[in-house]
């Protein structure tokens, strides 16, 4: 808390945080007076606009697809425009944590990562306690506060993620050495995907376990030991479907959803997904007028969001969505590259494991979407409704703008 408390101390001397550095930040620049650096630093635009734009198409399509709910008895007493508003409230929010996580230091990150690490647990495991945590569709997930509630597996996929990158810079010379390097993590790894599990929660420990396998690849473990923690992470993964009835029955689901046994039942909103797909053809019917939102495709405005992007934009509004995730997946592992060049290997592997995060979530999301993976409950970065997903989202992007800052900095001949 010492270190955070003298970097902002810092930050607020040295003038960058304010209402001034907001301006600039929002603009793609930021005036640069620390140590000594008086020229202006660019902050990357593309990235921030990216954002911004995922941010509001979410929020267009959040109300797009929520908007006939209060028709549904479970939501009569909500507006038309509820999910939207809390949605808009959530983006609000977000903004300003991210502003304020931009103004952090990469350095104050990594001392915090293993306290940030053991909250995220205690969290875990405080939301299993019936008076803590709420349940949802069978799913005790969520931590009521107030008039929101915060899923903690969110907070876990970032604290992981900087446990590891932290894990991995201290143990870079050992990094050979599975017992002493490697076990640890998957232990780590093990630990939260038993707490995770107890939610039930798999899509979230899938996506958890995928971040601490990236970084470890990135961070250039033995081949042959990534490749054995690979296969162990498949046979876990394959153990828990076997042993699982209805995760099986989701898989048979996925094989034939169009089955008689399945199209009501465990393939209901695959099929639905698919029909949605189909009335969109090429460039879709339009917005807001999507039929499959109106009480056919369960979780419209969640976890099938794509579905209804598709079935109103298209073909055309469905690329435009990959497209905007294979960028963005590029360009941020472009700056983590960028950072382990200039010898910021915390900061590159922070950054890459950004990537792999993202990315992997909205390969899942689309895919299951499409029909190509079996149905999973994962949401769509930064578009599908969720506050918890929204703020780690776009937090996550702000630190990663600041990455690519300092990386500017320090090729402008300044300090970190």
């Amino acid at each position: 808390m010492t270190a955070i408390g003298s970097t902002f101390a810092s930050i607020t001397k040295s003038g960058t945080y304010g209402w001034e550095t907001f301006q600039d930040w929002m603009s793609g620049r930021e005036s640069r007076r620390m140590h000594g650096i008086h020229t202006i630093t660019k902050v990357d635009a593309s990235l921030i606009w990216t954002t911004v734009g995922l941010l509001a198409w979410g929020l267009v399509m959040v109300y797009s697809a929520s908007i006939a709910m209060p028709d549904n008895p479970k939501f009569g007493k909500l507006t038309g425009a509820y999910f939207a508003n809390r949605h808009a409230m959530y983006i609000l929010i977000a903004g300003f944590i991210a502003f304020i996580a931009f103004q952090i230091p990469i350095v104050v990150w990594e001392r915090i990562a293993p306290w940030l690490f053991i909250l995220s647990l205690i969290l875990l495991i405080a939301v299993l306690i019936p008076p803590i945590g709420r349940v949802v569709n069978g799913a005790r997930r969520w931590i009521p506060l107030g008039f929101i509630s915060f899923q903690p597996s969110e907070l876990v996929k970032f604290s992981m993620l900087l446990y590891v990158s932290d894990y991995m810079v201290r143990k870079m010379e050992i990094k050979e050495r599975f017992f002493v390097a490697v076990l640890p993590i998957a232990v780590a790894v093990l630990v939260v995907g038993l707490l995770l599990l107890a939610q039930p929660d798999m899509g979230a420990f899938l996506v958890i376990a995928v971040i601490a396998m990236g970084i470890l690849f990135l961070g250039g473990v033995n081949a042959r030991m990534f490749f054995l923690m690979a296969a162990i992470m498949v046979s876990v993964f394959a153990s828990i479907i076997y042993f699982s009835t209805f995760r099986r029955e989701r898989i048979f689901a996925y094989l034939d959803p169009w089955n008689p046994d399945h199209a009501l039942g465990k393939g209901y909103q695959l099929t639905h997904s698919l029909i949605a797909f189909g009335r969109g053809e090429v460039v879709g019917v339009g917005l807001g007028g999507s039929v499959e939102k109106l009480h056919w495709l369960p979780e419209a405005h969640t976890d099938f969001l794509l579905a209804v992007i598709g079935e109103e934009f298209g073909l055309v509004g469905v690329v435009l969505v990959i497209g905007i995730f294979v960028w963005l997946t590029r360009r941020i592992m472009h700056i983590g590259r960028q950072a382990i060049t200039l010898d910021r290997i915390f900061a590159g592997l922070l950054a890459q494991g950004v990537a792999v995060w993202l990315g992997f979530q909205a390969f899942i999301n689309i895919g299951v979407n499409l029909g190509a993976l079996p149905t999973k409950g994962l949401t769509l970065p930064f578009m599908s409704y969720g506050g918890s997903a929204i703020l780690l989202n776009t937090m996550v992007m702000a630190i990663v703008l600041r990455i690519d800052f300092e990386n500017k900095v320090l090729m402008q001949g300044g300090r970190q």
